[in-house]
């Protein structure tokens, strides 16, 4: 367990991946260690080819598969870079196939209905402000919980954020966000603190940090009082994000930029999305299609 532990430390510390990442991380390569129950120095690629042949037999799917082989490779990369082995067993690894999902997004509709709830109530401030910045800026929620005060400029409406690896890039936002800014940081926010210090913008009720699982029961609890057809995570409102973009005419590279994107084919899933949508509006609304 000394390697996977210093493994995940590195995995904090020097790329500032998210807990829920590390978390998975850790999920992922226990599991493995349980599976070959020897040591992690002496893995070898027969190993690697049993452990993947179970995986599809108790019937996983391709997307968790890929996680795992990921998880296997990034670790098996830190062990060769650090010394630990000669080469990495899971070097020729391929990923399976994707399988074809599209992103779920909210209806504009919805998403007003959504920020009229999360108005109300004791947090209202904090909680509107959460699902404007979700939905305005793209983040996810890991970076969301992670945006510090010195990170927003109010004059240039834009953020700051420290994506993945460390990455760094800015994210703009509209009138609607900076008014809730302010309101947020005039009244509830201070009243959270009560006399402490954060550099941290979203605060929970004790004044400290909020983590990703609080942004989840916020959202969770504001989907419990609107009538929604799909599940809505606060990743969903990443979804609505980019599609609105090219929906409205936004080109797909500056939609990679503000989403984090470091390869242009994972925003592309988004332009399928906006092309089933108008396979939609074309067959309800062409005289001829119906035809």
């Amino acid at each position: 367990m000394n390697y996977i532990d210093g493994f995940l430390l590195f995995l904090k510390d020097n790329k500032n991946y998210s807990d829920l990442t590390i978390i998975n991380y850790r999920k992922d390569l226990v599991e493995f260690l349980d599976f070959i129950n020897k040591d992690l120095c002496s893995v070898n690629r027969e190993d690697i080819k049993k452990y993947l042949l179970l995986l599809f037999e108790h019937n996983n799917k391709n997307s968790t598969v890929s996680r795992k082989i990921s998880s296997l490779k990034s670790f098996y990369k830190f062990m060769k870079e650090n010394g630990y082995v000669k080469s990495s067993p899971v070097n020729a690894v391929k990923y399976p196939k994707k399988e074809k999902s599209l992103p779920k997004f909210v209806q504009f509709n919805e998403l007003e209905e959504m920020i009229n709830v999360s108005k109300e109530g004791e947090y209202g401030e904090r909680n509107y402000l959460i699902l404007e910045l979700l939905y305005d800026t793209g983040v996810r929620v890991s970076e969301l919980v992670n945006i510090k005060l010195n990170d927003i400029d109010m004059d240039n409406k834009r953020i700051r954020i420290f994506g993945k690896g460390s990455y760094e890039r800015f994210v703009f936002f509209g009138d609607y966000a900076m008014d809730a800014i302010n309101d947020y940081m005039n009244d509830l926010r201070c009243k959270l603190l009560d006399g402490k210090e954060s550099e941290y913008l979203f605060l929970n009720k004790n004044g400290d940090k909020i983590t990703t699982r609080g942004i989840a029961k916020i959202i969770d609890a504001i989907i419990s009082k609107v009538a929604l057809k799909i599940k809505v995570s606060p990743h969903t409102l990443r979804h609505t994000f980019a599609t609105h973009l090219l929906d409205n005419g936004c080109d797909l590279r500056s939609v990679q930029e503000m989403l984090g994107h470091k390869n242009i084919n994972t925003t592309e899933v988004y332009t399928h999305v906006t092309s089933e949508r108008l396979k939609d509006v074309y067959f309800k609304s062409h005289p001829r299609s119906r035809l």
